[in-house]
């Protein structure tokens, strides 16, 4: 295998499109617009601002964007990447373009480099500004690339795509699992006009327990054993504990201990509910662990989450710091209960599917920890790849 080569970024380009200083004009529909606030964690999201069809030509004069392109932020923040594919899109302001030299250069190696902990302290290093950072692209054209031969290049990106391809490939599966579930619930359980036979009235209470958090900085980890994650509400939202600055002892209550497939419910702050799916942790205050011994985890989830619309109003009515809801909130929240028999056959309708939209988020956060495992041992060379 060859050495590993460096060089400045602009030697290894054969295109950089950069539309800084231009700001298009915007529309509800039409061409996507690819703006930095939706290049996050490696890929592209759901596109939300577009430019008119009549307007692309004047307004991508600088360069037309090709499918495997490289997408870079530049500020506010700089460093994410993202690829794009065979969508027709716009490039936005503090986003550019870079494709590299063909037989030199991969794109998705070039992704992936820029993604790791190299690249990304290597774009830090050049960047300026104070309340505002960010980086010049006279700056940019000279960060240095470290990179094997072209070949090893194309199994490292593929590699590395390949676990990306499955983790967004659940995230579609799962977003039609859940559109499924839910259409369910609303048409069979929640959206009754009035009671038929077998269903009762009741309230959040009646269903579920909702078991508030610990303060966990009372419950230190000792020297000698191995620390729980906290989850917070920052946690919830991101879906992991990774980056989790607070650590707890395992020698917390029981009950406290959260692990994948628990409901969990932030009350304070950002108020959401979901299934947590990042592994053991311990529950911090501000959040509640929604279980039930009576009913199905799918029940009370998409209960609560029938009415965080209205939990959310009743926060921010109260926020004055940090918004919050109270239990009596829970208790007047009404809820349709069916009988055993209705709620046996909604179960094995409902139940599975709620199963696997669980298994797969599972299974993306392994897929992650294996491809962020894998990153920095392929981007310093100390990975060997056989063919």
């Amino acid at each position: 295998m060859e050495e590993w080569k460096s060089d400045i970024l602009i030697n290894l380009l054969d295109t950089l499109i950069d539309y800084r200083g231009k700001t298009p004009k915007k529309i509800s529909s039409g061409v996507p617009l690819v703006t930095a606030k939706i290049i996050k964690g490696g890929r592209i999201l759901p596109f939300e601002e577009f430019i008119a069809d009549n307007d692309y030509d004047s307004w991508m004069f600088r360069g037309l964007p090709q499918p495997g392109d490289v997408v870079l932020t530049t500020e506010a923040p700089l460093g994410e990447v993202g690829q794009l594919d065979d969508t027709k899109v716009a490039l936005a302001q503090r986003v550019v373009t870079l494709r590299g030299k063909k037989g030199v250069l991969d794109n998705t190696y070039l992704k992936y480099f820029l993604q790791s902990d190299i690249g990304q302290k290597r774009l830090i290093a050049r960047e300026t500004g104070t309340t505002v950072t960010g980086i010049k692209q006279s700056e940019l054209r000279k960060v240095e690339i470290s990179y094997p031969d072209y070949d090893t290049q194309c199994q490292i990106g593929a590699i590395l795509k390949s676990l990306d391809d499955k983790i967004a490939i659940n995230n579609r599966i799962n977003h039609n699992l859940l559109k499924i579930a839910q259409g369910l619930f609303i048409e069979q359980i929640a959206g009754r006009n009035s009671l038929k036979n077998g269903f009762k009235k009741g309230s959040l209470t009646d269903i579920a327990e909702y078991l508030n958090g610990l303060a966990m900085q009372k419950f230190p980890a000792t020297d000698s054993e191995v620390a729980l994650p906290v989850l917070k509400i920052k946690e919830l939202g991101q879906g992991s504990c990774d980056n989790s600055s607070d650590k707890c002892s395992r020698s917390i209550p029981a009950q406290f201990v959260i692990d994948d497939g628990d409901i969990i419910f932030s009350w304070s702050g950002t108020l959401l509910v979901d299934y947590w799916c990042g592994g053991v942790c311990g529950l911090n205050q501000h959040l509640f662990k929604v279980s039930s011994n009576k009913y199905p985890g799918w029940f009370i989830y998409f209960w609560t989450k029938y009415h965080l619309e209205r939990f959310q109003r009743i926060a921010q009515d109260k926020a004055v710091t940090m918004g919050h809801i109270r239990r009596t909130d829970l208790e007047q929240a009404e809820v349709l209960i069916p009988d055993k028999v209705s709620m046996l056959a909604y179960d094995c309708e409902i139940g599975p599917i709620m199963e696997e939209y669980v298994k797969r988020r599972v299974e993306n956060r392994k897929l992650q920890e294996l491809r962020d495992g894998l990153l920095p041992l392929l981007m310093s060379g100390n990975l060997y790849l056989t063919c």
